[in-house]
Formats: C-alpha cells, structure tokens, sequence
C-alpha cells in the first residue's frame, strides 16, 4: 500500500515539475529571485522533449508501482499520462522538438515581460 501511495506521489510530483516548466515564468514575474529554481526546471524540461528522454521520475514511479504489485508501463510519463490528454495521436520526434522550441519561446517571452516589470525603465 506504501508503495501505491509513493508511486502516486512521484505522480503528482512530476505534473507539478511540469507545470512549473511550463508556466514557472509566470511565479518569476511575480518574484523575479524565482528564476534560480525556473530556469534549471525549464532546461531540463526543454532538453527530456528535444532529446525524446525520459525524466528519472518515470522510471522511479514504474519501479514502486511494481512494488505494489501493480503494473508499469513503457515510454515517459508524457506517453502515459499527457499524450492522451494534450497532444494528438501521431506525434513524431518533429512535433516533439517543436513543443521543446515552443516551450523555450513562450518562457522567453514570459520572462522578457518579467524582466520588463521588475526593471522599469528610468
């Protein structure tokens, strides 16, 4: 049952690791000191999609859902949990680098309005 439980929370865990990537710069707009736990997140992130990695965090999940007497599953967490949910079927390493680059640009101009707030212009 432990295990069940840790497994859920190394799902839980990596949603948020992955709304933080996506929408991190959002909280760095609000406190601009954030971007020291943003960018690093972001950059892992756009590097597991462009390079068609797996996080740790799947294979650590798979590993206590076999404790639990449950089954894993092959691929990454976005295979198994998010594809179905938001991309289309058919994606292709091509879309897949495309999200990755659409990742970077959407953060970047989220922290340019970032930057823009936190240092006005005389």
């Amino acid at each position: 049952m432990i295990h069940a439980l840790l497994a859920d929370a190394v799902v839980a865990f990596h949603f948020c690791f992955i709304l933080f990537a996506v929408f991190g710069a959002l909280a760095v707009a609000w406190r601009w000191r954030l971007r020291w736990l943003h960018l690093p997140v972001l950059a892992w992130a756009a590097g597991i999609m462009a390079l068609h990695g797996i996080c740790p965090l799947t294979p650590l999940e798979n590993h206590l859902r076999e404790l639990a007497g449950q089954q894993g599953y092959d691929g990454g967490f976005i295979d198994h949990y998010l594809l179905p949910l938001i991309y289309p079927a058919g994606l292709t390493p091509g879309l897949q680098l495309a999200g990755a680059v659409l990742l970077v640009i959407f953060n970047a101009t989220l922290y340019l309005w970032a930057w823009r707030r936190h240092h006005p212009r005389p």
